[in-house]
């Protein structure tokens, strides 16, 4: 309906709810963009959340318990895991 609309030249109309990025998730989204920016180019985790998050926030406790690197490894493997494929998922009602 949106496209037949669109062909008349009227406007297409809101998107339906489930097309819908919410903030977060286009926050989250450019995040893996930068997280996997960074691993293709060889950075460390470490190396990326001092890019995504400042040098405050990771060296405010110890890197192996830190919850930054936990989201960190999250973001990279999420942002291969869209790379190769899983980007499909965002065109899904109900992603």
């Amino acid at each position: 309906m949106r496209f037949k609309r669109r062909l008349d030249r009227q406007p297409a109309g809101a998107l339906p709810p489930a097309w819908r990025i919410t903030a977060r998730l286009r926050n989250r989204l450019l995040g893996m963009i930068r997280a996997l920016d960074g691993h293709l180019e060889g950075a460390s985790y470490r190396e990326i959340a001092l890019a995504l998050h400042g040098s405050d926030a990771v060296v405010r406790f110890p890197w192996k318990t830190s919850s930054i690197r936990g989201q960190t490894i999250r973001l990279v493997t999420d942002a291969v895991t869209m790379m190769n494929g899983g980007y499909r998922k965002l065109l899904r009602a109900g992603r």
